[in-house]
């Protein structure tokens, strides 16, 4: 039976999408920043996690201000974010295909026009919703992503069909190695699957160095290039001015020697390589609020988590990744 705290909470999200949709956007803008600005001064749990990982990105030469500074213009982006993934479907093609600007395009391309699956790997940075309509826009047809299972489940059939009326396919986060299944053939038939990696939500995910610590990754993206050849494209976004910007590296390739998890662990470094260059180049944009450094997480659920994963061993759908869902506490955007 659904509860009702979850009745509100879906409530909530209907009656914020239908209002934002309606108002003139810098009335929406300006109550979203009003809200950023409230939650920054109120320094909560997620903010404090939030300049934690900042901190790992600024190094400890910045001071207690700056790094104050960074984390508030962190939570406008944030704010920015979600108001815009509300106000998407009022946002048209023309504006979105005339106001993002991508390097590194031609590579996405040449692979699709060969026939040659893509998996595009991201972080929770800058707006990857509205990167998903600009792609559709490009012309590559249905992409195929995984979201995070929301409660309420309305509440989750609400993003579901939000992302769907875009145009990409979404699988639930829950389905395990079936989920992985369904990935593999998009990219067997040559087709293009988007997933957020840059945190575990699985307990199954991989550590990697990430800002000179360790932090735990999804290890999907890479599964997936391993299994079915496909390219792997790290890709992180950003705001720039009223627009949007995108960088899609080079692809990361499949090592010639190791055993498949070492390959996928070598190759999961390289993402986090990539992600790490952009994230350091724009940090005010990286929207994480929860905790993926290893010596934030809690040890007794981390001991859990490795003991889950050694006695999965090498399943294949291990940290497949998924759009996240920040507002429900999985760090991103709806």
């Amino acid at each position: 039976m659904t509860s009702l705290q979850d009745r509100l909470t879906d409530s909530a999200y209907a009656l914020g999408w239908s209002v934002v949709c309606r108002v003139p956007e810098s009335w929406a803008r300006a109550a979203f920043q009003f809200g950023a600005d409230i939650a920054w001064r109120r320094q909560g749990h997620q903010v404090q996690v939030l300049e934690a990982n900042l901190r790992r990105v600024t190094g400890p030469s910045a001071t207690g201000k700056e790094l104050r500074a960074l984390s508030r213009q962190t939570m406008e982006s944030y704010a920015r974010y979600w108001l815009e993934a509300f106000r998407l479907p009022t946002i048209g093609q023309d504006r979105i295909q005339a106001d993002m600007l991508v390097s590194g395009e031609d590579e996405l391309q040449r692979n699709l026009a060969a026939g040659r699956g893509v998996i595009i790997a991201l972080p929770h940075t800058g707006n990857y919703e509205l990167a998903g309509a600009w792609i559709i826009g490009r012309g590559v047809g249905k992409f195929t992503t995984v979201a995070e299972r929301l409660k309420p489940e309305s509440l989750f059939q609400r993003f579901l069909e939000f992302r769907e009326g875009l145009g990409m396919e979404v699988l639930p986060a829950s389905g395990g190695d079936s989920r992985f299944g369904v990935l593999a053939q998009r990219l067997r038939a040559g087709g293009l699957v988007c997933l957020v990696s840059d945190r575990d939500v699985t307990g199954r995910g991989i550590d990697v160095e990430f800002f000179g610590e360790k932090a735990r990754m999804m290890a999907g993206p890479a599964a997936l290039a391993v299994q079915t050849g496909a390219a792997l494209l790290p890709t992180t976004l950003w705001f720039e001015g009223a627009g949007w910007r995108a960088h899609i590296y080079h692809e990361v390739p499949v090592p010639e020697t190791g055993t498949r998890k070492e390959k996928v662990a070598v190759m999961t470094q390289a993402v986090a390589r990539d992600y790490e260059d952009g994230i350091r180049a724009h940090p005010q944009d990286w929207h994480m609020l929860q905790k993926v450094f290893v010596a934030d997480l809690d040890p007794e659920r981390l001991a859990a988590a490795d003991r889950a994963a050694r006695g999965n061993g090498e399943s294949a759908s291990a940290g497949t990744g998924g759009a996240g869902t920040g507002g429900t506490g999985t760090g991103g955007g709806p």
